[in-house]
């Protein structure tokens, strides 16, 4: 396939993906995906890494969010799998792209989610990138009053989930979620250049709950 015919994939896909969920209000929309596919693009330029496979699968990658169908998450993969079948793109191309898809997003504190292909590695540290820093902050709140969970709870300790199945089921408060998740992401980042940039953003959140915390006992 040439490289426009490529593009034109791209576009199709984006324009898809950005109907399906321009009215998202879980933290879970179009923009987060517009975001995570720009960033991605950026790693793999940067990475020299296939640009096709990671563009397809930061835009496919929350079209059906496990936390949105009961803690299912082969309901992605298989609907990212219609979406480019639609369009004619490669068995292998979709193969690889659907495995990314499965594999990418946190699933607890203690459960590995290795990538097994630099595209992999890459889509993964876009998405995490989207977690943290101020626009990560944004979103767990936007997503705490989605699921109508309390913002903070002093009384509520963080859990380091050990299984998917019990990170798929808790339910914390928004700054829970940063123990448990968000201040974690830094040393889980793959490629050097998310690692720089996670760094600036993790350093962004402590200060935030230095602050929160400060404020909630009015002390600042």
């Amino acid at each position: 396939m040439h490289s426009m015919d490529n593009q034109k994939i791209v576009g199709e896909v984006s324009g898809e993906v950005r109907r399906a969920l321009e009215h998202e209000g879980s933290g879970h929309d179009w923009w987060h995906v517009y975001r995570v596919w720009k960033m991605a693009e950026r790693i793999g330029k940067e990475e020299s890494a296939d640009l096709f496979v990671i563009e397809l699968a930061a835009l496919l990658h929350d079209i059906a969010d496990w936390k949105f169908h009961d803690g299912d998450d082969t309901v992605g993969p298989k609907m990212a799998r219609e979406v480019l079948t639609k369009y004619g793109v490669p068995t292998t191309v979709i193969a690889h792209a659907c495995d990314i898809i499965a594999n990418a997003s946190f699933k607890g504190a203690g459960v590995q989610t290795d990538m097994k292909t630099l595209e992999g590695k890459i889509v993964q540290d876009a998405d995490r990138l989207d977690a943290i820093g101020a626009i990560g902050i944004a979103r767990t709140f936007a997503f705490n009053g989605y699921m109508h969970w309390p913002m903070h709870d002093p009384r509520v300790i963080p859990v380091m989930h050990q299984s998917k199945e019990e990170y798929f089921k808790s339910t914390g408060t928004a700054i829970t979620h940063f123990y448990e998740k968000l201040l974690l992401l830094k040393d889980r980042m793959n490629t050097k250049t998310a690692k720089k940039l996670a760094e600036d953003r993790h350093h962004f959140m402590e200060e935030y709950l230095d602050r929160f915390f400060k404020e909630w006992e009015g002390k600042s």
